[in-house]
């Protein structure tokens, strides 16, 4: 008898044990759920350990990078100091260097540089904007980067927007990084997020379906 309880004990489940093997619908339905996060944050995590900063990947949504970034694609951001020193226009012209530029700009120059994402006036509330750096502009208390859209006509600082106002140079303390690369159309699924986690949270739900009825089956 004493054998048989002992045996009884080892053959019990532990409670993450019987989660990860649970068969109840709502369960195993949650349990991808936290398999899904837990893909998502390790994914998260690599990306910024690789980017050195956060965020590590940004859509485009306008098309103010045309035809070098179009709407859609996904890109890639590194901290400004990684893979080489930030580069403006202005300097790309001295080196040859430039990043996003097999096309002219819309004025039809040759674009060089580096394509730099940042907070507008270095607020958080707003949408970072990714826009070519142009140049240097040393103007105390405004010493920051003059920006500039690919196929916007004017720079950055003579426009604004509504929530901030004039946009200003740039300071460097409001870059959150510089575009590495881009790949097209990726960028469509965090702009559509919501629609995309429904798609999502509905097929996880008819694979449920699908795996209990062919259970139910044999």
């Amino acid at each position: 008898m004493k054998g048989a309880k002992q045996k009884t004990k080892k053959e019990e489940k532990s409670p993450i044990r019987k989660f990860l093997d649970t068969e109840e619908p709502l369960l195993g339905f949650v349990r991808d759920m936290v398999w899904v996060l837990c893909a998502v944050g390790i994914i998260a995590l690599g990306l910024v350990v690789f980017s050195g900063t956060w965020p590590a990947v940004v859509a485009i949504e306008s098309e103010s990078m045309v035809p070098n970034m179009n709407v859609g694609d996904l890109v890639f951001v590194v901290a400004p100091d990684r893979y080489g020193d930030l580069q403006t226009w202005e300097e790309g012209i001295a080196t040859g260097y430039g990043k996003f530029n097999e096309y002219p700009d819309r004025q039809g120059n040759q674009v060089f540089g580096d394509v730099i994402i940042y907070r507008p006036n270095g607020d958080d509330k707003v949408h970072p904007i990714i826009h070519r750096a142009v140049g240097w502009y040393e103007g105390d208390p405004n010493n920051g980067y003059i920006t500039k859209g690919d196929n916007n006509q004017i720079p950055d600082q003579l426009s604004g927007i509504q929530s901030v106002g004039a946009i200003k140079p740039v300071k460097p303390e409001w870059v959150v990084g510089k575009a590495l690369f881009s790949i097209p159309y990726i960028g469509y699924a965090p702009l559509h997020l919501f629609e995309f986690a429904i798609i999502l949270i509905l097929i996880m739900i008819l694979h449920e379906i699908y795996l209990r009825r062919r259970e139910g089956k044999k």
